[in-house]
């Protein structure tokens, strides 16, 4: 799990964060139930997911961490992150992103990537805020994705 930054920390979803889930601001086709069950997943097959994102104080700030993504038939390490509408244009998400890309980093991932719709202009200044940079255009999910990625290893 990331290490705790000044104003955030991250701990492992559960079933209890069902309210706070939902009330984020994540398509596709999982709902917010199946969300953290896949998530719980994904911390006992990869001992990574997309941890539940507060400020110190305990307030919900969001989701951010690592999941395993396939791009054109590769398994890449993701960084992905989602903050609540009342929370954003405060930083929360770079300072998440930026600690979960340190994790990553120790975790030893050779090549970290975001995928990121086209329309999502935020989340794409996150992105080249913790030094991803565009990297290509693939069609994921039901329509265009931007790949931001960074070499780790170096």
């Amino acid at each position: 799990m990331p290490t705790p930054t000044s104003r955030l920390r991250f701990r492992e979803m559960t079933q209890a964060d069902l309210t706070n889930i939902a009330a984020l601001d994540i398509t596709g086709a999982r709902s917010p139930t199946n969300w953290i069950d896949w998530n719980r997943r994904n911390y006992v097959e990869h001992g990574f997911g997309l941890w539940a994102v507060e400020t110190h104080a305990g307030e919900f700030i969001g989701d951010c961490g690592l999941t395993v993504q396939t791009v054109e038939d590769e398994r890449l390490v993701e960084s992905g992150w989602h903050v609540l509408s009342s929370a954003r244009s405060r930083g929360y998400a770079t300072e998440a992103a930026e600690a979960v890309r340190e994790f990553a980093r120790e975790l030893g991932v050779d090549h970290l990537i975001a995928i990121i719709r086209p329309n999502n202009v935020a989340s794409q200044r996150v992105a080249t805020k913790i030094g991803l940079t565009l990297e290509r255009e693939v069609h994921k999910n039901g329509g265009p994705a931007l790949i931001f990625g960074a070499d780790l290893s170096q």
